[in-house]
């Protein structure tokens, strides 16, 4: 050990033998090795070099960079992030040279902290790491092997943040083109480390398994598996090819061991993906040490084939590919029958088992590497694999999901070509595929894609149409005749089955309109693939134009493209080009279809089959089909066919105008597209224009015109081709211009007259349904008008109509009834038409009216109209759209704005108008509003809205109250509450108690009190609330005349309003204030209640459940109990009989109220429960404050029944009752049974502290827990405890107090087990009740996360009754229970029990949190003092009252709470809170010892310097006093003839600052024993959580130990240890010294010897 306490000869400065050897070590090797101290675990190891190590080494390491490096060995998270991120800043802002000393211990230091278990940590390393290399930059050179495995490892972290700094770092130490050089640099050293971790290293290895958890150690070692092979792997792809060739050698090692080999059947996904992703690197880039090991990789590749995990599945994938492709004999080693197959067999079956989009498109590079040998036979290979493909194909997961269905859908249809394409020719076997394929496969699953609607949205149709495209021109281009005809009987076989499949759902009666749908969808593909529509865009009967916009616009582009420049009559959607082989079989197709359809809709009038004609001819428009549909027909006029020989025209008058007039049908759109077919089809200009003509003298419906004219908006392109000749229209412009030239200015005003005429009319039209498509279509057409044509809204017919649509914006739809859909469109075409007239040139908006309008009618509107909440917010909204457009334009904004705030601002005259027509009713119904909306529970948002409106515009009761004459206004309400009651009697209270209203002013509304009566319950709830306004004389006459009336009820009226119910319930209001005398009366109305007990048993509620219960009964009920509440004020004169009847009822009720509970959410139950509990307590508060004055006076047994039985009978009852709501723990503060918890919590508090150790409550018991508690008392904790969470108040206060009864008892069960725990070890713990401590950790979790963002010293105000105030009061509680129980314990116990705090660290997160929730200046409420003096009233100054209903203090409550609790640390734990105190840094340090010195300390020095005054406690031969104006102890210690004065000095900071021991007189003590005891005193007053009365005894009973014989510890120096109290026990069998087992202990694991601390030998 070197003596280091001696002092150095002068003149010496040769290093001591340590330093030397350190020095030669460096020599050696090399490098400068730190000095390795001792660590904290067996895992640290101490990187820094000590102050008094190698002076050469020392100076180059900053002081600052040795105390951060050193914070890196720590175990705590926290500890090393901040010491990470302040080297990081170190790094950066110091000198170079100063950060360049760091290098030798940073490698070492890497190494461990870049696989710490926290990702914060591991980033933060990286990012601290790139600070680093931009410092040193080149000098990190020598250091690169040791750094660079870990640093490759860190860049595969599987915590991305973490890798992309890893990567960052590298990047800024080597440029791209120098990185493949660093890693060839480091190849060794970076193959040993993966390898070591690959092989060698286990869960164990890498972490402490003493003191990390299992789990965490597994999820390290697994994580750190993971980075290493995916650090091989980027080693592979980053190295040159040529240094891959020399890796092989390296690697071989590694591939031949059986242990790699099983990472691809690793439980964790993550470690076998990373390896799948290594064996597709080694294939790529060391091919030949892959073959070598073909035996070894085959099988773990391809028998995972079905690893059905989403992290695994693209890595296996990948392999499998490279593993086909480079072991050519890959299937030698696997059985493919038995192994693979299967497995793929399964995994197709299920559809990859949601996993399709990776799987299958590797299906085809699968198949095409599966040899001939194991596909044989062919055809039984090839049925089952399609098979299969198909079955997963309508698996749930597969049809429910596009991408997944569309991957299955190209890979079953791109295996399809592989597969016929393999198998091309005229042989019977390939015959017999192809027709297999093609018959068995290809048109069946067409057949369900056209039947399975969630099918019909894949690529299915375009990529059958691309197939066909392949075979057609393989048939067309194949030199080959053979081939050439084998192509073409394939072709016959699809488009013959593939007709069957169409017929097959066009002819049938009950067709399925959804499967019409696809076939016309999958035709249309077939005969143009090219066009790929969307599948959510294709419909069956062409696109609806009241839908969406956006589905409309591009609808539109894509379906015509093609046609504006198509001038041959034909197919509509035709290819530029299309094959004779598809073309012929496609139009025999269409026209077998188009004449089935027909058919049915001839003969049978079927609408579906009629709609898919539509979209038949919509898409083969053509001469042919419509022969077709002629010919079907038997009756052709015969004078239609010399005029109109196109057989398009002669459908069109002989079916499609008798079609267009019928009436019963509802849906026409696919009728108006029939129309455009025929159109289509004409052959010239003319005769379009005939049809057009003749349309229009029809007398067709207007919905049918309306959607010819959708029809020529939608196909503008071909409509103006076919009206106006060769124009050429780009822009919208363009197109409405062309219309108004067309049809004439006149036409295009009348147009927009009828538009806004039906406009107008739009409720009507939403009312009968059918508004959508005709104001969709208004808006449209508007839109258009206001955006293109110049000074289109200067006509006053647009202006009408933008005022009308503004109009039907501003309304609620509750009164337009227009759908949402509408009312956004509607918005889009008034913002448009407002944009293009402000930004008309020149001013041109001045010459507008609709600004002035629209200003007007709003201003109306809010003068005028009767508006709901709803109505008032739309017309705000569309206000507040107008002025934000308005606002944007730039040019115009500032004037503009300035006009329309004077039009929409009410004159002067309005104003006057306005005022003089509030009313005073107007403003009792405002009052009557507010009172509801404060009445509410929970009110929604938009009332919470409305009132923050008012606040903004400062509108509340009183002012309101101030518009109106107040004697009016009173009697309004006092006449509205006697007719209602209820909520105008509330209104009417609070405007009594705000306007300090007078008693006399309140009785000139009624006069006499006869007025009142009879009771109804308009007169009974105003008597309820007005009592406490009432004169005396009134409520004294009000209690003589129910009393009166009480008398003369009988059963029938018991529970009536006008009847003993109500003249109870008047009764108890007015005597609750306890102003009157009514001492006589009230015994004869108990007389009274006694009486109704004997005659009407049944009105009674007593111990029943409530469900049944009337309202009336409840009520009578609960004024009955009331009254005995208030009876217990003047229960003097009360017999022994109506005690019982009082107290027996009491119990009764609330028996009821136990069986009820699941009935409290009736709000009478629950004031039922209420008042049975407040009886309870009053009963209970009454006998609890009994003098020895009144129990003379009561009757002899009363006291005696009521402890042994009523007391007993109570809290079995309500404990119970207590547990059963809390079971709910979402319940919060305004649920509705928390109204229940506060009386229940109330009457709670006065449980004995015998009731509680004897109660009824089934045993809960907590594995694992380990307690010395009896049975009883550990289920009360663990029942209880979780209380302390709850997210309620009054049951956290509740619980509280119960426990608080327990807590001082507790230590002794622990006392009696004390023997059982040894001193053999160095830090002996107990802990303090388990299931208090299980409940802290949760609170301080969850505490963390509230405080967290607060800096320690700042205040954190927390919201009353909020989630967070309900969090800190239970933890704040609890941390009372915890000390009040430290407090009660012994000495002993206490250092067992402060060791366990502080290895969990509870204190010191308690201490951090306190400083957070305490005030700055704790001024209790009223004193404003600012520098505290001795009567300033302060939280630590005044007792803090936790009361269950007390609400008043609830502001003040935490903070108050939170200075007890800090006051109770300091007095009950002051040696722990100085050793906090001490640790913390200087910020906090200063905080903590400037508030305790201001405000705590004087308190708790007065305390303890009082106590020791006040103190009983006598020691033998010892003498303590105490001086309160010095703040000094003195004690005085004699025996035989040895005399010791010791003098005690308590600093300015008790108990943070250290107190003094100084010497007084001694006689008879030598001067080195002299000051071992004043060191020992001092020592045990630091270190022992406890008083100075304490500290003394316990070195009183040391120095008695010392003059009894009993040697000193030879390593503390002190008889009796510190901490566990322990005399030395422990000898040397050589020396024959003692020592205690708890410094032998510490000794030998910081020493790392087991040598005696003195003769040096083996200690044994």
């Amino acid at each position: 050990m070197g003596g280091k306490n001696k002092q150095r000869t002068k003149g010496n400065v040769r290093p001591s033998s340590s330093g030397r050897a350190a020095e030669l070590l460096a020599k050696e090797r090399g490098t400068v090795s730190g000095f390795i101290g001792f660590g904290t675990s067996p895992g640290d190891l101490g990187y820094v070099p000590a102050v008094q190590g190698a002076e050469e080494i020392d100076s180059l390491v900053d002081a600052d960079f040795r105390m951060v490096l050193r914070k890196l060995s720590k175990r705590d998270v926290i500890t090393k992030l901040k010491a990470m991120q302040e080297f990081g800043t170190m790094c950066k802002e110091r000198e170079t040279e100063t950060v360049k000393g760091v290098l030798p211990y940073w490698s070492r230091i890497y190494c461990k902290i870049s696989i710490d278990h926290d990702r914060r940590v591991r980033e933060a390393t990286q990012q601290a790491f790139e600070q680093l290399i931009l410092k040193v930059k080149k000098n990190l050179a020598p250091h690169l092997k040791s750094l660079m495995g870990y640093w490759l490892i860190a860049q595969c972290d599987t915590y991305s943040p973490a890798a992309s700094a890893a990567k960052v770092a590298f990047e800024k130490a080597f440029p791209p083109s120098k990185q493949p050089e660093a890693l060839i640099f480091c190849k060794g050293e970076i193959l040993n480390v993966l390898q070591d971790h690959l092989l060698k290293e286990t869960p164990d290895t890498l972490s402490d398994p003493q003191i990390v958890p299992e789990e965490e150690r597994e999820a390290k070692f697994f994580r750190i598996l993971t980075c290493s092979l995916l650090a091989l792997k980027k080693l592979l792809c980053v190295l040159p090819s040529s240094e891959n060739c020399l890796l092989e050698e390296k690697l071989k090692p590694l591939l031949s061991q059986t242990k790699f080999w099983k990472y691809g059947k690793h439980n964790t996904p993550q470690v076998r993906s990373a390896f799948f992703e290594l064996i597709s690197a080694l294939c790529q880039y060391v091919p030949e040490s892959v073959k070598a090991e073909a035996s070894r990789v085959c099988p773990a590749v391809l028998l995972s084939i079905d690893d059905s995990d989403a992290i695994v599945c693209p890595a296996l994938w990948e392999a499998v590919l490279h593993v086909l492709a480079t072991i050519e004999d890959c299937w030698i080693h696997v059985n493919a029958r038995k192994g693979v197959l299967p497995k793929l067999w399964r995994v197709l079956q299920e559809g990859g088992r949601g996993l399709a989009t990776i799987i299958y498109p590797n299906l085809l590079p699968f198949i095409s590497k599966v040899p001939l040998d194991v596909t044989e036979p062919k055809l039984d290979f090839c049925r089952t694999f399609f098979t299969f493909i198909i079955q997963g194909m309508l698996t749930e997961r597969a049809t429910t999901s596009r991408s997944e269905c569309s991957a299955i859908s190209s890979a079953f249809m791109e295996c399809l070509r592989f597969t016929i394409l393999q198998n091309i020719g005229e042989e019977e076997e390939d015959i017999k595929i192809q027709e297999m394929l093609i018959s068995d496969q290809l048109i069946p699953l067409i057949d369900t894609v056209i039947k399975e609607p969630r099918l019909q949205n894949g690529p299915l149709f375009y990529e059958v149409a691309d197939l066909l495209s392949s075979w057609e021109t393989r048939r067309e281009n194949s030199s080959c005749e053979e081939t050439a005809l084998t192509f073409q009987r394939m072709l016959l076989n699809f488009w013959d089955g593939l007709s069957k499949v169409c017929v097959v759902h066009v002819d049938r009666t009950d067709v399925d309109e959804k499967a019409l749908a696809a076939v016309s969808c999958l035709l249309q593909v077939l005969q143009n693939p090219e066009e790929k529509l969307k599948p959510n865009k294709r419909k069956a009967v062409k696109i609806r134009f009241s839908e969406e916009a956006e589905v409309e616009n591009s609808t539109e582009n894509e379906t015509y493209v093609d046609v504006g420049s198509s001038n041959e009559p034909g197919i509509i959607f035709q290819a530029q080009h299309l094959s004779p082989l598809r073309k012929e079989p496609l139009e025999d197709l269409v026209c077998t279809l188009a004449e089935l359809s027909i058919v049915y809709t001839s003969d049978q009038r079927s609408d579906p089959h009629l709609k898919f004609l539509s979209a038949l001819l919509s898409n083969f428009a053509s001469s042919r089909v419509f022969q077709v549909l002629l010919e079907s027909r038997s009756n052709i006029q015969d004078a239609i066919k010399p005029q109109y020989e196109n057989p398009s025209l002669q459908f069109l008058y002989e079916n499609v105008i008798d079609w267009l007039k019928e009436d019963w049908r509802k849906e026409t759109d696919f009728l108006v597209d029939i129309l455009y077919s025929v159109l289509h089809c004409c052959c010239s200009t003319t005769e379009r224009e005939n049809i057009l003509n003749d349309l229009t003298k029809m007398d067709l419906k207007w919905k049918i015109l309306l959607q010819i004219i959708q029809k020529v908006l939608s196909a503008f392109l071909f409509l103006l081709e076919s009206l106006i000749g060769e124009v050429y229209v780009k822009r919208i412009i363009d197109k409405l211009q062309g219309i108004e030239s067309l049809i004439g200015e006149v036409y295009v005003k009348r147009i927009i007259d009828k538009l806004q005429a039906a406009l107008s009319k739009a409720k009507d039209l939403s009312e009968a349904g059918n508004a959508e498509p005709s104001v969709s279509f208004i808006c449209d057409v508007a839109s258009n008008f206001f955006s293109s044509v110049k000074g289109c809204l200067l006509m006053p017919s647009s202006e009408d109509l933008l005022f009308t649509i503004f109009q039907l914006c501003a309304k609620s739809q509750a009164t337009t009834y227009l759908s949402d859909f509408l009312v956004n469109k509607l918005k889009h075409t008034w913002m448009c038409g407002l944009t293009s007239l402000v930004h008309q040139p020149g001013g041109m908006h001045k010459e507008s009216t609709f600004l002035q309008r629209s200003a007007f009618w709003v201003k109306n509107q809010l003068q005028s109209s009767v508006m709901d909440v709803k109505s008032l917010q739309v017309l705000i909204s569309a206000v507040s759209d107008l002025l934000t457009e308005l606002l944007e334009a730039d040019e115009v904004s500032a004037y503009i704005l300035k006009d329309y705030i004077e039009w929409l601002t009410p004159s002067k005259c309005e104003w006057e108008k306005m005022q003089d027509s509030l009313s005073t009713e107007k403003v009792a119904e405002q009052l009557y509003a507010l009172q509801w909306i404060e009445e509410l529970a929970n009110p929604p948002c938009l009332l919470l809205e409305f009132l923050q409106k008012l606040e903004v515009m400062n509108i509340s009761s009183e002012k309101l109250c101030a518009l109106s004459n107040i004697p009016c206004l009173l009697q309004i309400l006092f006449k509205r509450s006697k007719e209602s009651g209820r909520l105008w009697t509330l209104t009417l209270a609070k405007m009594i108690n705000t306007k300090n209203i007078s008693s006399c002013e309140i009785k000139a509304l009624f006069n006499t009190t006869e007025s009142f009566f009879p009771l109804t319950e308009g007169n009974l709830h105003t008597l309820q609330n007005l009592s406490p306004f009432l004169l005396e004389e009134d409520k004294e006459e009000l209690v003589i005349q129910c009393t009166a009336k009480l008398m003369m009820c009988d059963k029938i009226e018991l529970s009536e309003i006008d009847g003993p119910f109500g003249y109870l319930a008047v009764l108890n209001s007015c005597l609750s204030g306890g102003n009157i005398d009514c001492g006589e009366l009230m015994p004869g109305i108990l007389k009274i209640i006694i009486s109704w007990r004997h005659d009407y048993e049944d009105i009674f509620l007593f111990s029943c459940n409530l469900k049944e219960a009337s309202p009336q009964l409840l009520g009578f009920n609960i004024e009955m109990i009331r009254f005995l509440s208030l009876l217990l004020k003047n229960s003097s004169s009360l017999l022994d009989s109506e005690w019982d009847f009082v107290m027996c009822s009491m119990l009764a009720w609330l028996e009821t109220t136990s069986e009820s509970q699941a009935v409290f959410f009736i709000a009478l139950v629950q004031v039922f429960a209420c008042v049975s509990c407040d009886l309870t307590t009053a009963l209970s508060a009454y006998f609890q404050a009994l003098t020895p004055e009144i129990i003379e006076k009561l009757p002899a047994n009363l006291i005696s029944e009521w402890q042994e039985f009523f007391s007993e009978g109570i809290h079995s009852l309500l404990l119970p009752l207590m547990v059963k709501i809390t079971r709910d723990k979402n319940m919060s503060e305004t649920s509705f049974q928390n109204s229940v918890l506060k009386p229940l919590g109330e009457a709670l508090i006065f449980v004995s502290k015998d009731q509680l150790l004897n109660h009824k409550l089934p045993a809960k018991f907590v594995a694992s827990q380990k307690t010395n508690l009896p049975d009883k008392v550990q289920t009360l904790l663990n029942t209880l405890s979780p209380l302390l969470l709850f997210r309620a108040r009054p049951v956290q206060i509740t619980v509280y107090h119960m426990l608080n009864k327990l807590m001082s008892d507790l230590p002794e069960f622990d006392n009696k087990d004390l023997k059982s725990y040894g001193d053999e070890e160095e830090e002996l713990s107990l802990s303090p009740p388990a299931a208090l401590m299980t409940i802290l950790a949760t609170q301080e979790d969850l505490l963390e996360n509230v405080l967290e963002c607060i800096p320690v010293g700042e205040f954190a105000v927390v919201q009353p009754l909020s989630e967070e105030f309900c969090l800190v009061l239970g933890y704040l509680l609890t941390w009372k229970l915890i000390l009040t129980f430290f407090k009660a314990a012994s000495s002993q116990l206490r250092a067992l029990y402060s060791q366990y705090l502080r290895r969990t660290k509870s204190l010191n997160k308690l201490l951090y949190h306190l400083f957070r929730l305490m005030p700055e200046n704790p001024a209790f409420p009223g004193s404003t003092a600012e520098f505290p003096n001795k009567d300033t009233k302060t939280y630590f100054t005044e007792e803090l009252t936790l009361d269950v209903k007390d609400m008043s203090t609830l502001s003040s409550q935490i903070p108050h709470l939170a200075c007890s609790v800090y006051c109770m640390t300091l007095k009950d734990l002051p040696a722990m809170v100085r050793l906090w105190w001490n640790s913390c840094e200087k910020r906090v340090f200063s905080i903590v010892d400037k508030f305790t010195s201001k405000y705590v300390s004087n308190i708790l020095s007065s305390q303890e310097i009082s106590s020791v005054q006040t103190s009983t406690q006598l020691f033998n031969g010892m003498m303590v006093k105490a001086r309160s104006a010095t703040r000094e102890v003195i004690a005085t210690y004699s025996v035989d003839d040895i005399f010791i004065e010791l003098i005690i000095q308590l600093p300015q900071n008790y108990p943070l600052g250290s107190i003094t021991v100084e010497s007084g007189k001694r006689v008879g003590v030598a001067v080195q024993q002299w000051r071992n005891w004043m060191l020992q005193l001092s020592t045990y007053l630091t270190h022992q959580n406890g008083s100075i009365m304490e500290g003394l005894a316990l070195w009183k009973n040391n120095v008695d130990k010392r003059f009894e014989g009993v040697e000193d510890c030879m390593i503390c120096f002190s008889v009796i240890h510190g901490s566990n109290y322990s005399l030395p026990k422990k000898a040397c069998r050589t020396c024959k010294k003692k020592f205690h087992s708890a410094c032998l202990y510490k000794w030998f694991t910081s020493s790392n010897k087991s040598t005696c601390p003195l003769c040096r030998e083996t200690f044994f």
